[in-house]
């Protein structure tokens, strides 16, 4: 029985041999196959030739288990486990640009645009600008291509044609960020606007005491400093109250309201002149709009009167119905309106952008400053005849000084035609072309058209542009504005010895041509209202 259950037991018991070394074997190669995969790996693919035991056929098992101890398997998995807390056990390092980086989620604007700005010749200019570029630094960028005077009166004009509106970008406006807002049809103009500070200087002529409420409270005892304090300290209420009349939304009926505009908004009254606030209706604010002039006429609109003006919402491009059709009953209502409006809204950003240029010409050496125009009462008379040159004080000899001048010069030039001067110019007709290359002759514009230049580029004392006449084939016209009235001044030739000079008051002063008539009335105001000071210029990108 013992036998019997020793035989069953070693039965029970019995394992194949065989079976369990070639078992083992297929998994030692595999564990063979995987120590070259991690010695590429460690090598930066290249193996490097280790020794490797060989095993013999006839080796019992013992030995061929006892050279793949667990040496090989254990730096696989250090290695494993190495690239697997290596990511978590390095410390973070902190981003040194967080400004940099854009929340999640925002869209990245681009470092640069592109702005297309049209003149009023019609030509058109391309330029990259960077997204946080301003209106200014835009102005100063074109004044620097195009080889402009900078005299701190260009301006971006942004305009749109179907809607027939435009306004004056403000210096501080980021152009990029205006662009974004205009539809397809709208463009930008390069303009010079005189009175887009003028009221900084001239603030009583820009704000009628019969406008203003607290002028009228206090019976016109406020001094011009403290008009303008009023509205650049956010503190205070100013209060602009006067008619309007407005355009029915859908209608081409306007209505007569009285209206009060404050820092909180544009309001009318539903019953007269009436202040109490359950009478005042809320009409536009103007935190979320902008104020444009109304370039398309009365016509269209069928308004009552010609100084229209609109306010337009930020976020309505071609849309009509968001309009608010306003119509002022003089200019100097509307420009009250206007002025005051960019007053409220942007307080005393106006008033810095308005002595950036002052600072910038005050700290300029006695070295490094500019030469004086002749608006500036630069120009002297002087008499050389001498030895030395002395300035002539008395005007009567400065004038027959000039006209001296004028004749030798004339002379001079017929002697040089006459001796083969390349000049293609007749000698009798060189001083009347002479004048146009100047800046302020624009040559045969119709009487309508130099109101509107006079009009776009600022309705301030002293600006003016010399034009053909239409009347007189051979004389001039003086367009001249004063005290925001437009005028206008025949300049007719006259002939005296042969020779022909031109003269504003028939014949009592007269020149040889019209630049020194220009430059004249520069200096001296004469039969004006006023010095000639801004010429009108049209600029050609």
């Amino acid at each position: 029985k013992q036998g019997s259950a020793s035989s069953s037991g070693l039965q029970d018991d019995d394992v194949d041999l065989e079976q369990l070394v070639n078992d083992m074997n297929s998994s030692m190669e595999s564990v063979y196959s995987t120590q070259a995969d991690t010695t590429l790996l460690l090598n930066n693919g290249h193996a490097h030739r280790r020794h490797t035991p060989t095993i013999a056929a006839s080796s019992p098992s013992r030995d061929r288990l006892r050279h793949s101890q667990p040496m090989h398997i254990q730096a696989v998995r250090c290695l494993r486990e190495e690239q697997q807390l290596r990511p978590a056990s390095l410390p973070a390092i902190p981003n040194p640009f967080p400004e940099l980086c854009s929340p999640a989620g925002s869209p990245v604007l681009s470092p640069t645009q592109i702005v297309k700005v049209w003149s009023e010749d019609g030509a058109g200019k391309v330029v990259e600008i960077p997204a946080d570029m301003t209106a200014r630094d835009v102005c100063q960028l074109l004044v620097y291509k195009n080889h402009c005077l900078d005299d701190n009166a260009w301006t971006l004009v942004e305009h749109h044609p179907i809607l027939g509106l435009e306004r004056c970008l403000e210096d501080h406006e980021l152009v990029a960020q205006i662009q974004a807002s205009m539809s397809s049809d709208s463009k930008f103009l390069f303009r010079k606007n005189y009175a887009k500070y003028e009221f900084f200087r001239n603030p009583l002529n820009f704000f009628p005491e019969q406008m203003v409420a607290w002028c009228q409270d206090s019976n016109g005892s406020i001094p011009q400093s403290q008009l303008l304090q009023n509205f650049l300290n956010s503190s205070s209420c100013p209060e602009i109250q006067g008619y309007l009349h407005l355009k029915e939304p859908g209608r081409r009926s306007w209505k007569k309201l009285y209206m009060f505009l404050r820092r909180s908004g544009l309001y009318y009254s539903t019953k007269g002149t009436s202040k109490e606030p359950r009478h005042l209706q809320l009409l536009s604010d103007l935190d979320d709009s902008s104020i444009f002039t109304v370039i398309t006429g009365r016509k269209l609109h069928n308004a009552p009167t010609d100084f229209q003006f609109c306010i337009k919402p930020s976020k309505a491009r071609s849309d009509c119905k968001e309009l608010k059709m306003l119509c002022a009953e003089d200019e100097q209502s509307r420009t009250c309106w206007m002025t005051a409006f960019r007053l409220l809204k942007y307080g005393i950003v106006l008033y810095q952008s308005y002595n950036v240029p002052q600072q910038r010409k005050a700290s300029l050496t006695p070295f490094s400053a500019p030469v004086r125009s002749v608006s500036e009462n630069s120009l002297v008379a002087m008499d050389f005849s001498g030895r030395t040159g002395r300035v002539i004080d008395n005007p009567v000899e400065a004038q027959s000084a000039a006209l001296e001048e004028g004749q030798t010069w004339r002379k001079r030039s017929q002697r040089m035609n006459v001796l083969g001067s390349p000049s293609p110019m007749h000698p009798s007709s060189l001083s009347t072309v002479i004048h146009r290359t100047q800046v302020w002759f624009h040559g045969r514009i119709m009487r309508e058209e130099a109101h509107k230049m006079i009009i776009q580029q600022g309705q301030v004392d002293g600006l003016f542009l010399l034009r053909d006449s239409q009347s007189n084939p051979k004389a001039f016209v003086l367009t001249l504005c004063h005290h925001q009235k437009i005028k206008h001044f025949q300049i007719l030739p006259c002939e005296e010895d042969g020779q022909v000079f031109f003269s504003l008051d028939d014949g009592a002063t007269k020149f040889t041509d019209l630049i020194h008539l220009v430059e004249f009335y520069q200096l001296n105001r004469g039969v004006l209202p006023c010095k000639l000071k801004h010429p009108c210029t049209a600029v050609a990108l």
